[in-house]
């Protein structure tokens, strides 16, 4: 590993890893957590994700007699993500504008490994400590998904995949994922239009008469992708939809959801011709299930104390997006959030300071110090 945690993180977001190829990234983290006196495991689950590389699972032996500390992070990107050229300006690390930089979440991946670095290195009599390195989280959370959960023996963990450092996810959304089918009648549009049922028409509305952005504080629902129509002189038989509800609240996740469902059934019924009617098929999905810590629970206060120490501005909250923690909580073991500084992620426009980089990196040994004394 590098002298410092930003020329670390310069490294590794030269690496390409875009989901499904992260195959150069798993083998540079597992040679380093090999070098720090981990034991590491690499999983299978790109076999049933159709990816190069598994999950990478390590475990450093403790010098107290205590229940592990788990560290997460994904090490896939989004595109696009590969031939990342950084460059630093002004305290401040970006890429050449032709891709996204890679610091979602390769700033995660960096603060914990350097983090636990600095703490080797100061001797501290640590406790055992668990790292999840995840694939595939940007294309629905899957290695987490397929990662064997009965693996971890920690209890309470830390994900490093947020955006201001000091920002701590105590509670996130369930999210159900709804693809709809809306079938008509094909017809000549131009010779006997009256002979279809538009089933571009009936999909539009549908979504006009549904429930669809900020529902509440706490409940949103989207549409994101429509596909139907073959040419213009062909009144549609088929439009695919998908779309999206979320909510910290599992009831008001369902009324949401049955809201779309229902609405899309009612406007079909209404487009009938003598011997057809538009029609529609609906399935739902739930991609995960929601979880929220309170603020007394340990894993937060560990969260304040360590960032009270380093003078590290802190907040704690609930997130509107899903993260391989909701995956992770849902199992019965206590995950939050933690931000690492990255700004932007997701576009080309995506940076990171040098000094949240360090601060991040801190952060992890103070993690680490609080929980063994605690």
């Amino acid at each position: 590993m590098q002298h410092t945690v930003s020329e670390y993180f310069l490294e590794l977001v030269r690496i390409d890893s875009e989901s499904r190829n992260e195959r150069a990234m798993a083998d540079r983290l597992k040679a380093d957590l090999k070098a720090l006196g981990f034991e590491v495991e690499e999983d299978q689950s790109h076999l049933q994700i159709g990816g190069n590389a598994g999950n990478i699972y390590a475990f450093l032996p403790g010098k107290k007699e205590m229940e592990p500390l788990l560290f997460c992070a994904h090490i896939d990107t989004v595109r696009p993500g590969n031939g990342i050229k950084p460059s630093v300006s002004d305290g401040k690390i970006t890429s050449d504008k032709s891709t996204i930089l890679g610091a979602d979440d390769k700033s995660g991946v960096a603060q914990i490994l350097y983090g636990i670095k600095q703490m080797l290195e100061s001797c501290l009599e640590h406790p055992p400590i668990e790292v999840l390195f995840t694939i595939c989280e940007e294309v629905g959370l899957l290695g987490a998904r397929y990662f064997d959960k009965s693996k971890l023996r920690s209890k309470i963990g830390y994900a490093f995949d947020s955006e201001e450092l000091g920002d701590f996810m105590i509670g996130a959304p369930s999210q159900n994922t709804i693809r709809i089918k809306v079938y008509g009648k094909e017809a000549h549009a131009g010779v006997e239009p009256e002979k279809g049922i538009n089933a571009i028409r009936v999909a539009s509305e549908a979504i006009a008469a549904i429930p669809m952005g900020r529902i509440d504080f706490e409940t949103t629902a989207n549409i994101g992708i429509i596909n139907g129509g073959m040419a213009t002189n062909i009144v549609p038989n088929l439009v695919e939809i998908k779309g999206e509800a979320r909510s910290h609240n599992m009831d008001k996740l369902k009324q949401v959801t049955d809201d779309i469902v229902n609405t899309f059934s009612k406007i079909a019924a209404k487009h009938k011709l003598d011997k057809a009617e538009a029609k529609v098929e609906i399935d739902v999905k739930n991609e995960y299930k929601s979880f929220f810590m309170d603020e007394s629970h340990k894993v937060v206060s560990i969260a304040r104390q360590a960032c009270a120490k380093l003078d590290i501005p802190s907040s704690f909250g609930k997130g509107g997006g899903g993260s391989d923690a909701n995956i992770i909580n849902a199992e019965g073991l206590s995950m939050i959030v933690a931000g690492t500084g990255m700004h932007s992620y997701h576009t080309v426009d995506e940076y990171i300071h040098l000094q949240d980089l360090e601060k991040g990196a801190d952060l992890v040994t103070e993690l680490i110090r609080i929980y063994a004394e605690a």
